[in-house]
């Protein structure tokens, strides 16, 4: 009696792996056939792949000054130019962008990680938790991200935080901005599927609270978080392109986007070399565009919520 007990349920376990694996299989052949998702997606890759591989053939990565080639324009030697200490700007791009997207998607996966559990915590537990939890994502809400930011920044400026550092300190900042929203939306959805049959069987059956949140619960929530950490990504670039030309975020000699925008902060920069904020600009302004045109592709296909 036992023997058959165990193999309905191996049974019961591959037929259900077997439905999740078709849905998702469903889900990414929509997407495919989303052209302008897929050529989304298309240039974030070759947009990472040309940060991380790109410098490794440059003869410019040394980032040594240069006096007799500052400022210079385009050339073949120099395709974006250089700036104003003589450095190539093509190759600090690509190195920048190592470090905006490094620091956009950390960030965003630890916004993801604290506000996914804590908002399962207080969906799921209720009382005096879910208080606890949401009055203090309330109280971050109600304060707008960019100042808190700002204060932040200027707090570690006038610490005198070492620069190696900033980098990681503004991961932890952004993510400390972002999780309250999306704990939010975690609660929400966690108290909508709390009265579901299959929790209500999991209830019966004596599971412990570790494994119907983490074996069951949270793995029904697994859409919902791709879709909000990928239009996540790009705000976090964002955030972190505006603290870095504010000089609050990471710092020179460590190159962003940001901050390589800021170099350009006199009238006589922005007119006469314009390489100098365009080709940042650019990065940041076609990166998030793309990263959000296949995050609106991804939450059509698996926010089932969402129709256009």
């Amino acid at each position: 009696m036992s023997t058959m007990s165990s193999e309905v349920v191996k049974s019961s376990r591959q037929d259900h792996t077997a439905v999740k694996s078709s849905l998702w299989t469903q889900s990414m052949r929509k997407l495919r056939k989303n052209k302008l998702a897929m050529s989304g997606l298309i240039f974030v890759i070759l947009m990472f792949l040309a940060c991380f591989v790109g410098p490794l053939f440059s003869p410019y990565t040394d980032g040594k000054i240069n006096v007799t080639a500052m400022n210079k324009a385009p050339s073949l030697k120099h395709w974006l130019g250089t700036d104003m200490l003589g450095r190539d700007v093509m190759t600090r791009l690509l190195q920048a962008g190592r470090i905006s997207l490094t620091v956009g998607l950390a960030s965003m996966l630890l916004s993801v990680f604290i506000g996914s559990i804590l908002g399962a915590i207080a969906g799921y537990y209720r009382g005096i938790v879910d208080q606890v939890i949401m009055r203090i994502a309330d109280l971050l809400l109600t304060i707008p991200g960019l100042p808190i930011l700002f204060i932040l920044g200027a707090l570690l400026s006038e610490w005198k935080v070492p620069v190696d550092s900033r980098m990681y300190i503004v991961m932890l900042m952004l993510s400390f901005v972002g999780w309250p929203g999306l704990a939010r939306l975690v609660r929400g959805q966690m108290l909508s599927l709390r009265e579901r049959e299959f929790m209500q069987a999991a209830v019966v059956l004596g599971l412990r609270d570790r494994r119907k949140l983490f074996n069951h619960l949270l793995p029904n929530l697994f859409p919902l978080l791709i879709v909000v950490a990928t239009l996540s990504i790009g705000g976090a670039i964002l955030s972190e392109s505006v603290l870095s030309y504010f000089g609050l975020g990471v710092t020179p000699p460590t190159a962003t986007w940001g901050n390589m925008i800021d170099s350009a902060n006199n009238v006589i920069d922005f007119e006469k070399h314009p390489w100098l904020w365009i080709p940042p600009g650019f990065a940041i302004f076609s990166t998030v565009i793309a990263i959000n045109i296949f995050g609106d592709g991804l939450r059509d296909v698996l926010d089932p919520k969402h129709k256009k």
